[in-house]
């Protein structure tokens, strides 16, 4: 398979068409009710639910879209992820030459590969589909934005994309932040200090003047996950897009405000938000399975909210994994690990497991080169983007599967020492962090589960594993090929 999909709505299409999409024609209510039964069907590997009749208004609700291995595979134009991370590769391969006499003997690579990045970029368009309906003004109440649970704030777009920029630039970003409706023109921007669309509202607070901002619901699937997507900053998240399905995004200039977004979208509010001016937000049951405590955040003002003729209301639920932003979250961490290797090549494998959150726990394979190697790469992920956030770091050799939990634990118990193989250090974290006393700031552990060297000031031998003999195992293989009912008892149990 190697598709993309032009909007939201022909990838619900393609979903129902493989089964994997069921219609709600029973009337379901926004608040609680559309958040369980969405809960349900991710926790039992079931399907995408469409809402048709949700209570209190005419939009349909979709909701657990990506919540399979396989629908977010499909989602990015694949069979499977290992298609995209080959194609995030290939464009990492691509390196400036070195000299004159490189740029002459590979010329027609180089502009071969020159035209193809030229390629995946944005393309402007007068006219879209997103701007079909345009209510100067808006009514949020008009939007079927669901409660996910009991004690929230209050209603909440749960799975927007955040269109920002930077007022000294103009690099346009796009962000995933939630938004608690506060009435039917005002929303509250849950950006998080560490974020992008924080970074650019203290830019234009610092100049004193009004942030413009557009907020997308139900982009195509491919450009939603790239929102989602820790892509470097200042490279933009459309053409990242673009390049992992394989065609340009669509941009359209908003009707009110000096940003652009994906033509193709279901839904785009439009509005400013004037630096200084808070409000309380949340509490909210968030992806850590714990309410957040209400904080003041800014507050966007609503001028204009236009929308395709039938759109869909795309929406999540957040909560304690499995959810679907924990498959989003291993799906990103698949993907990346391309990028890790690009910086640190001897990294040979990476999870970062959903128990974990995918920002509290993380387990790195490496190829140990010298002493104090697992320090090194330690410190240099906690550099490195939003990896800064992982509270508790593992890493193993090269041998070790870091998505095998029980191997990894026998080598945590086995070969680190509490004593020599510890390293706590202080740094940012996770803005929903819960357990560090001060905000926004806590501790972090990095544990070295790596085989010691003498180098190391290891005073033993290292002593060798038990593996069994290589001929034996041949000799049994043959055995059991003969004893069909024994070879069924010992083969291993899924």
């Amino acid at each position: 398979m190697n598709r993309s999909w032009k909007n939201l709505g022909e990838f619900l299409q393609f979903l129902e068409s493989k089964g994997e999409l069921v219609r709600v024609s029973s009337e379901v209510d926004p608040r609680l009710e559309m958040a369980e039964m969405a809960l349900r069907s991710v926790r039992t590997g079931g399907p995408a639910l469409l809402f048709e009749r949700p209570k209190g208004g005419s939009m349909p609700v979709a909701m657990n879209v990506f919540g399979t291995e396989q629908r977010t595979a499909w989602a990015l134009g694949a069979e499977s992820l290992s298609e995209p991370r080959q194609r995030i590769e290939g464009l990492l391969r691509l390196k400036p030459p070195g000299g004159l006499g490189e740029i002459l003997s590979d010329l027609p690579a180089a502009l071969e590969n020159l035209q193809n990045l030229r390629a995946l970029g944005p393309k402007r368009v007068s006219r879209a589909a997103c701007q079909e309906v345009v209510k100067e003004g808006g009514n949020l109440d008009e939007l079927p934005i669901i409660t996910c649970w009991p004690k929230d704030g209050g209603p909440t777009i749960t799975f927007p994309l955040v269109i920002t920029k930077n007022p000294e630039t103009g690099q346009q970003n796009a962000g995933i932040y939630r938004l608690q409706r506060y009435g039917k023109d005002t929303l509250g921007m849950h950006w998080q200090v560490h974020r992008v669309g924080a970074e650019n509202y203290r830019r234009y607070a610092r100049r004193k003047e009004e942030m413009p901002v557009a907020i997308v619901i139900g982009a195509d699937p491919t450009t939603v996950f790239s929102a989602l997507a820790p892509v470097p900053e200042g490279i933009s998240k459309f053409a990242f897009s673009g390049l992992l399905q394989g065609r340009s995004v669509e941009l359209v200039p908003c009707r009110t405000v000096d940003l652009e977004v994906p033509a193709e979208a279901e839904i785009v509010i439009e509005g400013t938000v004037t630096p200084g001016e808070l409000h309380v937000e949340g509490p909210f049951g968030d992806h850590t399975g714990y309410y957040s405590l209400p904080e003041e955040f800014p507050v966007m003002h609503v001028r204009c909210v236009t929308h395709r003729k039938n759109p869909v209301y795309l929406t999540t639920v957040t909560g304690k994994p499995p959810t679907e932003d924990a498959v989003l979250g291993m799906a990103v961490t698949d993907l990346f690990l391309p990028v890790i290797r690009m910086v640190l090549p001897e990294v040979v494998d990476m999870a970062l497991p959903m128990e974990g959150l995918f920002i509290n726990v993380g387990v790195i394979s490496i190829h140990k080169s010298f002493p104090q190697h697992a320090r090194k790469v330690m410190h240099a992920l906690w550099g490195l983007g939003q990896l800064m956030f992982v509270r508790y770091l593992i890493v193993v050799d090269h041998d070790v599967d870091p998505h095998d939990m029980r191997e990894v634990l026998y080598r945590v118990g086995l070969q680190a020492d509490p004593q020599e193989d510890l390293t706590i250090v202080e740094g940012p974290v996770d803005q929903l962090s819960i357990s560090n006393r001060v905000e926004n700031v806590g501790g972090k552990l990095g544990i070295d589960a790596t085989k010691k060297w003498p180098e190391e000031a290891y005073p033993r031998p290292w002593p060798e594993e038990t593996k069994m003999d290589p001929e034996v195992v041949r000799r049994v293989d043959e055995l059991l090929g003969s004893l069909p009912p024994l070879k069924k008892a010992l083969s291993p149990r899924r």
